[in-house]
């Protein structure tokens, strides 16, 4: 018995269960995004979004758009507009996070900036952050499979903006929307969608320090949410700062169809919950191996669920993945790069538990021969 998808890659991820190309048809390729068609489908996308999101608690009166260069480009069009006129908080713990406070210190050069850095599987002290502060901060470590708690939020009162990479928590994780001042995210993560889009959603305090602050660095065009000291409110109703690919807006429209018809967004995240139990009951039957995040579940990620096998070297484990890979039963499933050793495979809602039921054999396969 093998997987039926094999495909447990953190990104890009697995297209949602029964995906065919025929779901394009209605792409209009050959047209202008500035064409009436190409306006309706980016306006539909951003539409359908705030559907998907606004039972779920996300304000009526904050901004969703389309952005170039996937959450990456999400994540600095946020830091290069907003950051400045206030102390920065980083706090991060893994891959991605560090990159923002990289980019902060050693781009944007700002002066007064506290990091909160935590190891690999583990999270800062989230009670100790300064709310007068901005706070840039990841809410599920993709490369870390540690994510932030349902029960912590940034306080209401908070003095800073808020600013959040959420891109492997939208669609599979419950998040404290209204306290939350930038959100990013890409499609091709927990919808399955295609990548070299990003999405950023914006807070009306958000939006009030973009008409307020001028930074002082020069802006690329790509990076502008601003016209003439106004906010670009036409980027967020479908009018994208670059080209965007249509074929890829109406696979992101096609995850969005899907996502409806499992029950919207709380079918997405129980989708993703019940995929990661498949995974506890495995590590619980099996002591050599663990979860990198330890055994809080409260912050264990429910998407990118990394784990680490404690009787293997790093050389070990690169076999178990590639004898994983030569049987065709799990793709792309081994550690970040800069993680420690072990595996990260993909939980979210376009993965299927029976799936991960059948890749668990072949975990204990692989483990057994590289033993032996």
């Amino acid at each position: 018995m093998k997987p039926a998808c094999p495909n447990f890659s953190s990104g890009p991820c697995a297209k949602r269960p029964g995906y065919s190309l025929d779901a394009l048809s209605d792409a209009p390729l050959g047209r202008s995004h500035r064409a009436k068609i190409g306006k309706a489908k980016l306006s539909g996308a951003i539409q359908q979004t705030r559907e998907l999101l606004e039972p779920m608690g996300l304000p009526a009166d904050y901004h969703i758009g389309i952005v170039p260069a996937s959450d990456t480009g999400a994540v600095e069009m946020a830091m290069w507009s907003l950051l400045g006129p206030k102390p920065v908080t980083v706090v991060h713990f893994e891959s991605f996070g560090s990159d923002w406070h990289n980019d902060i210190t050693n781009q944007l050069k700002l002066p007064n900036v506290t990091s909160m850095l935590a190891d690999y599987g583990t999270l800062p002290p989230l009670e100790k952050i300064d709310w007068s502060n901005d706070v840039v901060f990841t809410y599920n470590g993709t490369t870390a499979g540690v994510k932030c708690p349902e029960s912590w939020a940034p306080p209401a009162d908070r003095e800073g903006l808020a600013i959040c990479d959420a891109t492997s928590a939208v669609f599979a994780m419950n998040m404290p929307w209204a306290n939350l001042d930038v959100v990013t995210y890409s499609w091709q993560k927990c919808l399955g969608g295609e990548g070299a889009h990003g999405m950023m959603i914006l807070s009306p305090r958000a939006v009030e320090r973009l008409e307020s602050y001028q930074p002082p660095w020069p802006m690329p065009k790509i990076f502008r949410l601003t016209g003439k000291g106004k906010f670009s409110k036409a980027i967020f109703e479908g009018a994208t700062i670059n080209t965007p690919s249509m074929l890829a807006n109406e696979d992101y429209l096609d995850a969005m169809n899907w996502a409806r018809s499992i029950g919207g967004y709380q079918g997405l995240v129980d989708k993703s919950m019940a995929n990661l139990a498949v995974l506890e009951k495995f590590v619980e039957a099996n002591p050599w191996m663990e979860f990198l995040s330890g055994d809080d579940p409260s912050v264990r990620s429910n998407t990118s669920v990394c784990l680490k096998i404690t009787d293997l070297d790093a050389d070990q484990v690169k076999k178990m993945a590639a004898l994983l890979e030569k049987e065709n039963v799990a793709l792309d499933v081994g550690a970040y790069r800069s993680a420690p050793p072990g595996f990260r495979i993909w939980c979210g809602p376009t993965v299927e538990a029976s799936d991960l039921e059948s890749l668990m054999p072949w975990l204990e396969w692989a483990h057994a021969e590289v033993k032996a």
